[in-house]
């Protein structure tokens, strides 16, 4: 593998290999959940949140437990991120003590700094910035319908956030193409726009980025959304409802995109805001499908940061 060899803080970490590997991988310990049950055994992990969640804390607890290994879980509090303690130090701390750090944080350099810092592995569990975890379950969700990635395309509606950045990434690594529909002003950045499409100029996939959702989701594949209002951003909820409501998922706009295409959400969900519960509890759903995958996902990186087996 040729760029995967320490830390996983974005998606720009891995190239094609690395994703195909990491895909089959997990793959193969879902069909068999205790495959490499003690790889990581007397392996320790510490996670660093700063932000709440269900799915990331219990996926990746659970992940290191099924290969052998334990779990340490850093509040808010415990810490005090750059606060209490500056993150350089707090990274050569937890480096003596454990064998990999999981941060959730809401500045990407507070990722980056515990990377610098720390000699050992840094996975990035979620970041103003990015969220490369969720966009690796994201693939595998794909991966298990259409195993050929290149001939997905992938519709992202509502705002240009952390997921649709990983997202717009990994599909640049991948070959796989993407609209993305934002209202005027909350597209995805420039910058992530220009990586992606410089990762695209050798894999082929395609971009498109507009302002109509319907646009967006005509040939596609998969729709995908995410919360109107990020974590770290409630204050602009009743804002961003008026100015996203025609950028709701619900089942006209799936009938844009047709009757194969699946829904796709990282979740939680804000039901009746960026999606109905017609679209999130209907056929075309695979949004537990996906939550499910963050747990083979996790389980494949972890066993490639810590044992560095290919």
């Amino acid at each position: 593998m040729s760029q995967l060899q320490k830390d996983y803080t974005s998606i720009l970490d891995v190239d094609l290999e690395d994703v195909q590997y990491l895909l089959n991988l997990a793959v193969a310990m879902k069909a068999d959940r205790y495959l490499h049950s003690d790889a990581l055994r007397r392996r320790t992990m510490t996670m660093v949140f700063e932000k709440p969640s269900l799915r990331t804390r219990v996926t990746f607890e659970a992940a290191i437990f099924e290969m052998g290994g334990y779990a340490i879980y850093l509040a808010p509090g415990d810490i005090g991120l750059g606060t209490r303690e500056s993150v350089p130090d707090t990274a050569r701390n937890l480096a003596r003590w454990v064998d990999v750090i999981v941060a959730r944080t809401f500045e990407h350099n507070s990722v980056l700094g515990l990377a610098k810092y720390a000699s050992i592995p840094v996975i990035n569990a979620l970041s103003d910035d990015e969220h490369p975890c969720q966009a690796l379950a994201d693939f595998l969700t794909l991966y298990e319908r259409w195993n050929d990635l290149k001939h997905v395309r992938i519709a992202y509606v509502g705002d240009g956030n952390n997921v649709c950045n990983s997202l717009l990434l990994l599909c640049g690594v991948t070959g796989t193409s993407m609209s993305v529909a934002t209202p005027p002003g909350y597209g995805p950045p420039d910058r992530i726009v220009e990586q992606a499409k410089e990762l695209a100029s050798h894999s082929g996939a395609e971009f498109h980025i507009t302002t109509d959702p319907r646009e967006a989701v005509r040939s596609c594949q998969a729709v995908y959304t995410d919360v109107w209002a990020s974590m770290g951003r409630e204050e602009e909820a009743e804002k961003r409802r008026k100015i996203f409501s025609d950028y709701q998922v619900n089942s006209a706009l799936m009938k844009e995109a047709g009757p194969d295409a699946i829904f796709l959400h990282c979740l939680p969900a804000h039901r009746g805001e960026e999606v109905t519960d017609e679209v999130m509890d209907g056929p075309q759903s695979v949004v537990f499908d996906q939550a499910a995958n963050r747990l083979h996902v996790q389980k494949a990186l972890l066993y490639r940061l810590l044992t560095g087996r290919q």
